[in-house]
């Protein structure tokens, strides 16, 4: 088998990649290459080093992969990590990455054909990759972030650190309609839901969702405007560009669910998505105002709605929000895994990381406590 590495996907056979990616959207090629064809990545130090693995001339296995130079856009927070290692004298980056960028979506970070009797050696492959590129340039770790669980333990197997996370995720339960959903929810919660929709109503906007070619330029454009306005406010310069959003459905076509909201003249707010055969993922929301409940409408309801109707299994409507817990989400663990070359500094990390997983397993159980279905407390 032959490795390489490629600070490009353009030199990647497209259908060879997605062969291999499964349907997840963010790691399809598409996805992966807009990001680096609409300036995505190297001005926020997101710098490409894909692995492939190849046999008889085609792609077996491969692995999404950053140099990376900051920490922003992970979703998995080390700023600690680093501080705590330049404070003793080491250098934190430049540090490998393979994940997402600016998508906290679990799913598989090597790449490979289940049915290929290959696999597990082509996983093996890829991780000892990892850690030899780490070693042999002399950088200080390597993450994998929002693994899928079916690898975990190839990667524990080879002295990577497992991080626990939290996230809350909306499952559907064959409902055949809103309603349907609420009837499976305390009393309590459904009379709050009603409430917040009802809210929305007085607004007297009109919602609209629109589906992959369905969405305008100037519809993106408008978006693009609540995008940037609602990431400044909260964590400074917007990372996509509006050259992503423009291009999205020739890169990723049908994938994007854009639902907005308009008052008599404009449109005044919106949500943005991507989906895949069966589960919607919630990315970004934003408003040219501020509207009560509105956007537990655009990002919860109609979502929810949205899968109900096209029998979505799961929402995975992102990182952070306790306050979806209230509304019919529920937690789920993520797992990030992290290699070290420092033994002096992993020890100290793995034993912060036996602390802080006992923590997040105690607070997913009492959030269980809290759940709003009638039957699950």
């Amino acid at each position: 088998m032959e490795i390489t590495s490629h600070d490009s996907l353009e030199a990647i056979n497209a259908e060879e990649w997605d062969a291999l990616a499964g349907s997840n959207p963010f790691l399809k090629y598409g996805f992966l290459r807009l990001l680096e064809t609409s300036d995505c990545l190297q001005s926020q130090g997101w710098y490409p080093q894909h692995i492939v693995v190849s046999s008889n001339g085609s792609i077996v296995g491969a692995m999404p992969l950053y140099v990376r130079d900051n920490s922003y856009g992970e979703f998995v927070f080390d700023w600690a990590w680093a501080e705590a290692y330049e404070k003793a004298g080491g250098r934190y980056y430049p540090k490998l990455v393979s994940a997402i960028p600016f998508s906290p979506v679990s799913g598989s970070r090597l790449l490979t054909n289940d049915h290929d009797p290959e696999k597990n050696n082509i996983e093996k492959l890829l991780v000892n990759t990892g850690i030899k590129l780490c070693a042999d340039n002399n950088l200080s770790s390597w993450h994998c972030l929002f693994i899928d669980l079916e690898s975990h333990e190839i990667f524990t197997n080879n002295n990577m650190l497992a991080r626990l996370g939290c996230q809350y995720h909306w499952f559907n339960r064959d409902y055949r309609d809103f309603q349907d959903f609420l009837n499976a929810l305390s009393s309590k919660k459904r009379k709050n839901i009603k409430r917040e929709r009802r809210l929305v109503e007085k607004l007297d906007l009109n919602i609209e969702t629109l589906v992959g070619a369905e969405i305008s330029e100037t519809h993106w454009k408008t978006f693009y405007t609540f995008y940037c306005a609602t990431f400044t406010k909260k964590w400074g310069a917007p990372r996509l560009t509006l050259e992503f959003f423009l291009n999205l459905e020739n890169y990723l076509p049908g994938a994007a669910v854009l639902i907005l909201a308009r008052d008599d003249q404009n449109y005044v707010a919106g949500a943005f998505s991507l989906q895949s055969d069966d589960v919607l993922y919630g990315r970004h929301w934003g408003c040219a105002r501020n509207y009560n409940n509105l956007h537990f409408e655009l990002c919860y309801y109609q979502t929810i709605e949205y899968c109900i109707n096209n029998n979505f299994r799961k929402l995975d409507a992102g990182a952070q929000g306790e306050h979806k817990i209230g509304r019919g989400f529920e937690p789920v663990e993520t797992w990030s895994m992290h290699w070290l070359k420092d033994e002096n500094f992993r020890t100290p990390v793995a034993n912060f990381l036996n602390h802080e997983t006992k923590a997040i397993k105690d607070y997913i159980s009492q959030l269980a406590e809290h759940s709003a279905f009638r039957n699950q407390k």
